[in-house]
């Protein structure tokens, strides 16, 4: 898996660098593991046009597994694109089909946590989210980007010190940039002695349950509603 995470964080850095010099991207062979959940989402966007200037959800598997954003966030216009088991760069790669077409006014991502668990250092996970960045906004330059932080669970407790240090480098490099917020989640979702809260977790200790998608929930309403969208 070290290898993987190496050489996907080398792609990464090359794709930043020639959207940086504004070259035509030589595209790579792309993440395979990925093609059935990017080929189902091409099709649903087929048959159900999602859409357009909405807010995107897009990440690994708490964004997958949250099912109830319409409920959530009543009258935004949201899209759901999350992948289970996704990292950061995975939907770098991917975003001429899960980003670009739907020309969101707003992206909110969770990603990292599976970064880490594969052998991310921090400088990495900060690294390749500054690439997602610089992809997205290659072709959507005034979309509003949401990073919520790396989240304390159970089952990668011991993952936390660098899960931290990588929040804390992401939310520096976003702050005061246009158009970007970082949404801290960390502080509610752990205890009087900083361990990750159970009732938050679903049995697996990594995964949330109802109770800790409405801390996102709480967190995140406010800042959709300074771009624009009050959830009614």
């Amino acid at each position: 898996m070290k290898q993987v995470r190496l050489a996907r964080s080398a792609m990464l850095l090359m794709i930043g660098w020639l959207l940086a010099a504004s070259v035509v991207l030589a595209r790579q062979p792309p993440p395979q593991q990925w093609a059935p959940d990017i080929a189902a989402y091409t099709a649903q966007d087929q048959s159900q046009p999602p859409p357009q200037h909405g807010v995107l959800f897009i990440g690994s598997s708490s964004i997958h597994l949250w099912t109830s954003l319409a409920t959530d966030f009543p009258g935004v216009p949201s899209i759901n694109r999350g992948f289970g088991g996704s990292a950061i760069a995975d939907s770098t790669f991917y975003a001429d089909r899960i980003v670009t077409p739907y020309h969101p006014r707003v992206i909110v991502m969770y990603a990292g946590d599976n970064d880490m668990e594969e052998g991310a250092t921090p400088a990495e996970v900060i690294h390749d989210f500054q690439a997602f960045v610089a992809r997205v906004r290659h072709d959507l330059p005034d979309v509003k980007i949401v990073y919520i932080s790396i989240k304390p669970s159970l089952a990668r407790e011991k993952l936390w010190p660098q899960m931290h240090e990588a929040n804390q480098g992401i939310e520096h490099w976003m702050h005061g940039k246009a158009g970007m917020r970082f949404v801290d989640i960390g502080p509610a979702m752990v205890d009087a002695q900083g361990r990750p809260r159970p009732e938050l977790l679903r049995a697996d200790g990594l995964h949330m349950t109802s109770a800790g998608y409405a801390i996102w929930v709480a967190a995140l309403k406010p800042i959709l509603a300074d771009y624009g969208f009050v959830a009614r």
